[in-house]
């Protein structure tokens, strides 16, 4: 069982794949680390030797990218920053709705308590006049 940046990886998958589980590396930054210091990404997790374990957690703590704690930190002080300042971004992050211009009248139906069971039941009545 390997643990890397606080995260425990999971032991059936191949290195590459278990190295997304841990915040803030993908598949390519885990491509990428894994050719830098000469793990073969086709191994699973629980076949890695210690010393291959060890230098993996080496190049993710060491590495110059955040991860983790750190950078679900610098993420939420940023978020929290646009609320400070009162920008358009900041209200959205804070009413929960989409931030980066996407539609609101058909998407985002669950953020906005708006769940339709059947196509009709979520619809607004209209006043008969």
């Amino acid at each position: 069982m390997a643990r890397i940046a606080g995260v425990t990886l999971p032991s059936q998958k191949r290195i590459d794949i278990a190295l997304t589980s841990i915040y803030g590396i993908g598949h390519t930054t885990a491509a990428t680390l894994l050719a830098s210091i000469g793990v073969d990404p086709a191994i699973r997790v629980k076949d890695l030797s210690d010393a291959d374990t060890n230098k993996v957690r080496e190049a993710v703590e060491k590495g110059d990218r955040r991860v983790e704690g750190e950078l679900r930190r610098d993420v939420m002080a940023n978020i929290k920053r646009l609320k400070e300042i009162g920008s358009y971004r900041g209200s959205r992050h804070a009413k929960k709705l989409p931030v980066r211009g996407q539609r609101t009248k058909t998407n985002t139906r669950t953020i906005r308590g708006n769940v339709r069971q059947t196509m009709g039941s979520g619809k607004r009545k209209l006043e008969k006049t």
